[in-house]
């Protein structure tokens, strides 16, 4: 009888080293259930799952369940959850000097994204971890757009628009001050209801949010000049992630990488899709004449350097331009 309490002792010991084996990390997206986000996760956890033996799991929370992005933030830091995805406002509240990528009429096609993004990959890996978060990847919402209830050709047409801007964005408000634009702060729970009121007349957003927020019904006009392109990551907490075997952080880098950039290209072409249903639906694409491009071109360089010191040092946003420039001068 002895002999089995030992044996039995032993079994429960070693069940519990191999439950204690497993690591669960909770992540939060705002991107609702059967999305391409939530398909690339699954993919992803499916992966990392296979290639730790099952020790390491998402448990993933969607469509924003967790709250928004700083009620995420705030329960990583007390251990609640230990992983996000998430848009450029939320990587600010982290790392300021990560809105570099979300400032105004920066980048002009997804090729300069990509280069800026990837030249600057290890720099902003090793700050974030300064920070107390390990970056598995970039995401992006993708190329931020002007659509409203007119034809904006100018930045005359912008300055008599009422425009919405969302509330307590700084990339936001000094991109519309350059602009000369006084915008109207809203939520965005508030944005469909004021356009259909005509609170407001004009919105910006990606092609795939503004169809899945239904703002593309209240709009005719879209601008074809990008205001920005609206970046995202997925982070995890590094005391989370230290907990992991070496070999297993590993796979979570690579693997996380991996997928991160396959998101990136299929959430572009969600974008492109959502472009054409608009059409398909009535939306007008309006051109900006070339001549008018100089006054938004000069008004993005504007907002750029107010941003200088809140977000970003000079520094680094002179890198940025001078690696756009040599990069454009070598595509021509």
């Amino acid at each position: 009888m002895k002999k089995n309490w030992i044996i039995l002792f032993i079994i429960l010991v070693f069940a519990g080293s191999v439950l204690a084996q497993k690591h669960i990390i909770k992540f939060a997206t705002l991107a609702p259930e059967g999305s391409t986000w939530l398909k690339v996760m699954d993919e992803l956890n499916n992966d990392v799952s296979q290639l730790t033996n099952g020790e390491v799991k998402f448990k993933i929370y969607p469509g924003g369940i967790q709250g928004d992005e700083k009620d995420v933030l705030r329960k990583i830091r007390l251990g609640q959850l230990q992983s996000a995805g998430f848009t450029g406002v939320g990587l600010g509240e982290i790392l300021s000097e990560a809105r570099i990528f979300d400032s105004p009429l920066l980048f002009k096609n997804y090729q300069e994204v990509d280069h800026i993004t990837s030249l600057l990959y290890e720099e902003f890996s090793r700050k974030f971890e300064e920070a107390g978060y390990v970056l598995l990847g970039w995401t992006e919402v993708g190329f931020v757009y002007v659509y409203g209830n007119k034809p904006i050709t100018s930045l005359p047409d912008l300055k008599g628009t009422k425009m919405w801007m969302w509330e307590g964005d700084p990339i936001a408000e000094a991109t519309f001050n350059s602009l000369g634009v006084s915008p109207i702060p809203l939520s965005i729970t508030d944005v469909l209801t004021s356009l259909q009121t005509k609170l407001i007349e004009a919105v910006y957003t990606s092609p795939l949010a503004c169809v899945s927020l239904q703002w593309y019904t209240r709009v005719t006009y879209v601008m074809d000049v990008p205001l920005a392109d609206a970046a995202g990551a997925v982070l995890v907490s590094k005391k989370a992630f230290d907990k992991l075997p070496e070999n297993y952080q590993l796979i979570l880098r690579e693997k996380g990488k991996e997928y991160m950039t396959r998101l990136v290209q299929l959430s572009r072409q969600d974008n492109e899709q959502s472009i054409q249903l608009m059409k398909k639906n009535g939306m007008k694409i309006v051109q900006v004449p070339e001549a008018n491009l100089g006054e938004f071109k000069l008004a993005g360089e504007k907002a750029r350097r107010a941003l200088v010191g809140k977000l970003y040092n000079q520094d680094l946003l002179n890198r940025v331009e001078t690696a756009l420039k040599e990069f454009r001068s070598q595509q021509k």
